[in-house]
C-alpha cells in the first residue's frame, strides 16, 4: 500500500531526478528499497501498485513538460500537420516534429525487447547502483568530447535525433539516466548543451504518454485498480508535476551556463556509496 509519506517523498524524487541527469528510475528504486529495508518488506515481492505508481509519477513529470513547453509543443503539432497537408517540411517546427517522431521510433525499437529484463532490475538495487556509476562516466566523457573535439551547434538533424532516440532507449535500464544519456549523446553528436537538453525533454512526451496510456491496459488486471490507494497516488503525481516544472525551469538556466560535471560526480559518488550500502543490507 502506498502511504502518504512514501507518496510525497517519491513524488519529489521523481520531479527532480526525471530532468536532472541522475536517473529518476534509479532514485525511485533507491527510495523504495530503503523504505522496504526500514519497514522490513520482502524485496522479492512484486507489487503491482508500486509499478503503477511509478508510471503515474512519470505522468506527473509529463504534465510538467507539457505545461512548460506548451507554446513550443503547440507550434510543433500545428506545423507538423500543416507540413503533412502541404507536403512541405521546410518549417523548423515541422522538422522538429519529424525529429521527435523518428527519435521515439528508435527508442521503442531498442527499449521494447529489453522491457522484461529491465523491469526485473527494479528489484536489484545493487545492479541499479552500478548502472548509475555508468551514467556518471558517460556524463564525464560527453563533456570532455564536447569541449575538446566537437564544434557545437544549435541545429538538430535526423542523425542527431536517431542518436538521442537510441540513447533514450538504452535508458530503459534503471540506473542509466534518461535525460543524462540523451543530453550526453546530444553532446557527442555536436549539439550545444542547451539544445540537447531541450530536445531531451521534448523527447519524453511520446514515450511517457504512450506508457501511461498503454501500461494499465496491457499489464494490470482492471479489478486490481480498485484496491490501489488512489488518494496517495494522485498526491504523488501532483507533487511530481510541480517539482518537475520547477526543475525544468531552473535546470535550463543552469545548463546554459555550467557543465554537467557536478551531476557526473554525484552519480559516481551516489552509485559507489549505494553499491556498498545495498550489498551490505540486502
Amino acid at each position: 500500500m502506498i502511504t502518504l509519506t512514501h507518496s510525497v517523498i517519491t513524488g519529489i524524487v521523481q520531479g527532480l531526478s526525471e530532468f536532472l541527469p541522475i536517473s529518476s528510475s534509479a532514485h525511485i528504486v533507491f527510495a523504495t528499497s530503503i523504505y522496504k529495508i526500514i519497514t522490513g518488506t520482502d524485496f522479492s515481492v512484486i507489487n503491482t501498485e508500486e509499478t503503477f505508481f511509478d508510471i503515474m509519477l512519470h505522468f506527473g513529470t509529463l504534465i510538467a513538460v507539457l505545461v512548460y513547453f506548451r507554446k513550443m509543443l503547440w507550434d510543433i503539432v500545428l506545423e507538423f500537420f500543416k507540413a503533412i497537408k502541404n507536403r512541405d517540411f521546410s518549417n523548423e517546427y515541422a522538422k522538429l516534429g519529424i525529429y521527435i517522431l523518428i527519435g521515439t521510433i528508435f527508442t521503442v525499437f531498442l527499449a521494447y525487447p529489453l522491457k522484461d529484463i529491465c523491469e526485473k532490475l527494479v528489484y536489484s538495487p545493487q545492479i541499479v547502483s552500478v548502472l548509475l556509476i555508468g551514467t556518471g562516466i558517460i556524463l564525464f566523457l560527453s563533456e570532455y568530447v564536447s569541449k575538446n573535439f566537437k564544434a557545437k551547434t544549435d541545429k538538430m538533424s535526423l542523425k542527431k535525433s536517431i542518436i538521442m532516440g537510441l540513447a533514450q532507449g538504452l535508458a530503459v535500464f534503471p540506473g542509466f539516466s534518461r535525460s543524462g544519456l540523451t543530453i550526453a549523446f546530444g553532446l557527442f553528436s555536436g549539439l550545444d548543451r542547451l539544445t540537447a537538453t531541450k530536445f531531451s525533454f521534448l523527447l519524453t512526451v511520446p514515450i511517457i504518454l504512450g506508457t501511461s496510456i498503454l501500461y494499465p491496459f496491457l499489464e494490470i488486471n482492471i479489478s486490481e485498480l480498485s484496491g490501489f490507494n488512489w488518494t496517495n497516488i494522485v498526491i504523488g503525481t501532483i507533487v511530481s508535476a510541480i517539482v518537475g516544472y520547477l526543475c525544468i525551469k531552473y535546470f535550463l538556466i543552469f545548463v546554459s551556463k555550467f557543465s554537467l560535471k557536478i551531476f557526473a560526480y554525484y552519480c559516481l559518488i551516489m552509485g559507489i556509496g549505494l553499491t556498498i550500502f545495498f550489498n551490505f543490507f540486502v
